[in-house]
């Protein structure tokens, strides 16, 4: 029987979410288990995963994958980044430095438009026009935005290289919607699975890379994958399926977003081969029953909101324990997660679009979450009621037959009262 401390929890942010802030579910949940007494870390793969390809190791693989191309595949975009492959080996850390805020003096090299290699992103800036010959950007930076400026013209620039990618090496590569339609509105789990059979790209042997050296670095006993997003669940999976060739005996667990909306009625046996247990909603309860059950404190059969693969296919459990209130969650916190090395890009030119980036967003949610917390504890006197846990149904939605791993019709397994 295992020990809480001894029950070492990983939890990690699959490709991709986000690249501006890390995503919260994992600081909220590693906060939590810690409260509890449980040896918890986190890893934001989703980051590491970008930075490496990046970087001018990553560049240089790419150019590798070029090289193995037939020169009729090679589309007009990774022709034109082959022959400025120097130029662009010579600028990328700058670029990511500069948008990681490690850089700012580079700036006004950035926004004169004679540093960085500019690709057919950079082609709309033409479009526009000074009718009097000035600067025909200023609507959109004013004459004191430099930086903006900068960041726009870096943020085009990676996503110049990002095209490259998806024509040279992996043609479902986005910097958020990765792979997404292997997960949005399938009616099965082919797609997915024919993907994850097939032959690793090298998106793929980076992100395996960077999987078995946080398992090395963390030597977890359960791994938490959260996918809130259909461009996330491509990459769970070929996390899971990492570890799970590397050591069967690590637990991984599936929940997020993308579970609680779309796989609510899961009836996919397959799902079972890379992550042992599917949990859905607030994932604090589950979690702490799940441990509870993996110390031998619990049975199987009290486990809370829990997918598991049983004998006669999908076994959805619930004990029906509450949630864990919102003044017992813990306090989320950012160790472990990179915060000076996000990016703080640039897509809109409209200044009503940029409010949502630089590193103050996340010490504007930080704040926003402390001034909640203390007028919730403050107000809520003696009454255990609990107006930030909204009921599990407040995730539930009228949906069409044919989304994805779903049961058509209740199962004879499926028990009464069952999360599902």
């Amino acid at each position: 029987m295992e020990h809480a401390e001894s029950m070492r929890v990983l939890s990690v942010i699959p490709p991709m979410t986000q690249l501006n802030t890390p995503y919260p579910s994992t600081a909220y949940l590693t906060g939590f288990l810690r409260s509890r007494g449980v040896a918890a870390v986190q890893e934001d793969l989703a980051l590491a995963l970008v930075l490496r390809l990046f970087s001018r190791v990553g560049l240089l693989a790419v150019r590798e994958c070029i090289a193995a191309l037939p020169k009729p595949k090679r589309t007009q975009r990774v022709q034109a980044f082959d022959r400025a492959f120097d130029h662009y080996l010579a600028t990328i850390e700058c670029a990511v430095a500069f948008l990681q805020g490690r850089d700012p003096s580079i700036g006004h090299r950035i926004g004169g438009r004679n540093f960085l290699p500019e690709g057919p992103r950079f082609e709309p800036l033409d479009a526009y026009v000074d009718p009097d010959g000035g600067d025909p950007l200023a609507w959109a930076f004013g004459a004191l935005g430099v930086q903006d400026r900068a960041r726009h013209f870096a943020t085009l620039y990676l996503n110049d290289i990002a095209d490259v990618l998806r024509d040279a090496v992996d043609p479902r590569f986005e910097f958020v919607r990765y792979a997404e339609s292997l997960a949005q509105s399938q009616a099965s789990f082919d797609p997915l699975a024919k993907a994850l059979a097939a032959s690793p790209t090298l998106v793929d042997s980076i992100l395996r890379e960077l999987t078995l050296a946080a398992v090395e670095r963390h030597a977890p006993r359960v791994v938490l994958v959260s996918a809130p997003f259909p461009g996330n669940v491509y990459g769970a999976f070929r996390i899971a399926q990492v570890i799970k060739a590397h050591d069967p005996s690590i637990i991984t667990v599936l929940g997020g977003g993308f579970v609680n909306t779309e796989l609510r009625e899961l009836a996919e046996p397959r799902v079972f081969d890379y992550f042992d247990y599917v949990t859905l909603d607030d994932g604090e309860r589950p979690l702490l029953a799940l441990l509870e059950h993996l110390q031998g404190k619990r049975p199987a059969d009290r486990l809370v909101r829990t997918f598991v693969r049983a004998a006669e296919g999908v076994r959805c459990i619930d004990a029906g324990e509450p949630d864990i209130a919102f003044a017992d969650a813990g306090t989320p916190t950012w160790d472990g997660l990179p915060l000076d090395r996000y990016l703080s890009l640039l897509d809109m030119l409209n200044p009503m679009e940029q409010a949502d980036r630089g590193p103050w967003l996340l010490l504007e949610k930080v704040q926003l979450l402390r001034c909640l917390a203390g007028l919730y504890l403050a107000l809520r006197g003696g009454c255990r009621h609990d107006p930030g846990r909204p009921h599990r149904d407040h995730h539930r939605r009228d949906r069409p037959d044919g989304l994805p791993f779903r049961r058509r019709g209740r199962s004879a397994q499926s028990p009464e009262g069952a999360c599902c």
